[in-house]
C-alpha cells in the first residue's frame, strides 16, 4: 500500500455511498505536538509496519475519525488481531489509538510495560479497573481529548458467520456521561490475517482490509435522561445497529434478522468457545 496519500477508485458502492479509495485516509493530517510519548514510539515502530506489510486498507466512503477531541470509536471484533490494526486505523488518521483492555496483558512482561506507558487502562474480566468500575479509565482517557477504542460485544463475536452479535452499554454510557462523539466503524478482511483464535500471523502475501467509518451516532434522544439500563440497552441497539450495517457494506451480504445472544444459545460471555 502506498504511503504517500495516493488514491484508488472502485466506482460507487451499492448503498450509494461514496467511492473506495486506497492510501492514508487523511492525506496531509500530522499528530499534534507532545502527542507521541516513548512508549508509543516503540511499539509502534513495530506494529504499524508489521500490519502495513500484512494488510492492504480500502476505505469505504467519505467519513473519517476526528481530527482533534475526544472521541469513542466502537468497531465489530471478530479476531484476535482486530485491536491491533484497529489501532492501525487509527494510527493512520494521525491519532493515538487507546483501549480499555483485559487486565491480564498488563500482567505480561515487557508488554504490561508498554500498555501502561501509553496510557490504556485495564479492565478486569470481574468487571473492576483499578481504583473504581470498567469505565473510570474510560473516562479519564475521554477527558485528556484523546480517541478511545471501545469494542462494543465485549469480546469476540459468538455468532457463527462473524457477524456483529448483542452489544454491551459502556459504550455509550461514556459516550453520553462524557458527552462526546460515538462513531461506529466496521473492518473485514482481518480473518485473513489470522482466523478467528487462530495464533500465527499470515503476512504474505497481503490481505485486503475494507474499513467503514460511519458518522457519529445520534445520541440526542438520550442525552439529558437518566442512563436507566432500558435507555442504555436502547441506544446500544442503535448502535450495534448501524456497525452491522457499515459490515453488510463491506461484506455485500445481509445480516441474520436476529442479533446473535450468547446467552441464548447456552455460551460463556468471555473466553473461547470454538
Amino acid at each position: 500500500m502506498p504511503d504517500n496519500g495516493t488514491r484508488s477508485t472502485r466506482g460507487q458502492q451499492g448503498g450509494g455511498r461514496e467511492v473506495v479509495t486506497a492510501g492514508l485516509p487523511t492525506p496531509g493530517r500530522r499528530f499534534h505536538r507532545g502527542d507521541l510519548n516513548g512508549a508509543f514510539r516503540v511499539v509502534a515502530s513495530i506494529v504499524i509496519p508489521m500490519i502495513r506489510v500484512a494488510a492492504r486498507f480500502r476505505w469505504h466512503g467519505s467519513t473519517r475519525l476526528p481530527a482533534e477531541g475526544p472521541f469513542i470509536v466502537a468497531p465489530n471484533h471478530y479476531t484476535n488481531i482486530d485491536p491491533l490494526v484497529v489501532g492501525t486505523v487509527v494510527w493512520l488518521h494521525r491519532r493515538l489509538p487507546q483501549y480499555l483492555a483485559k487486565a491480564s496483558l498488563f500482567r505480561v512482561p515487557v508488554l504490561g510495560y508498554f500498555m501502561r506507558g501509553m496510557g490504556n487502562v485495564p479492565v478486569e474480566r470481574s468487571g473492576r479497573t483499578r481504583g473504581s468500575d470498567p469505565l473510570t479509565g474510560g473516562r479519564a482517557l475521554v477527558a485528556g481529548g484523546g480517541g478511545l477504542i471501545v469494542y462494543p460485544e465485549g469480546t469476540l463475536t459468538r455468532d457463527p458467520d462473524l457477524w456483529p452479535m448483542r452489544g454491551k452499554t459502556g459504550a455509550v454510557r461514556l459516550a453520553l456521561e462524557n458527552d462526546v462523539p460515538l462513531i461506529p466503524m466496521a473492518h473485514w478482511g482481518t480473518q485473513r490475517i489470522m482466523p478467528r483464535y487462530g495464533r500465527t500471523l499470515r503476512l504474505f502475501p497481503p490481505s485486503r482490509v475494507d474499513v467503514a467509518i460511519g458518522e457519529p451516532l445520534d445520541l440526542s434522544a438520550y442525552r439529558g435522561r437518566p442512563l436507566d439500563q432500558h435507555l442504555l440497552q436502547q441506544a446500544t441497539a442503535e448502535l450495534m445497529q448501524a456497525i452491522t450495517a457499515l459490515v453488510e457494506e463491506l461484506r455485500g451480504e445481509r445480516a441474520p434478522a436476529e442479533r446473535w445472544d450468547p446467552a441464548a444459545n447456552n455460551q460463556k460471555e468471555t473466553g473461547r468457545f470454538a
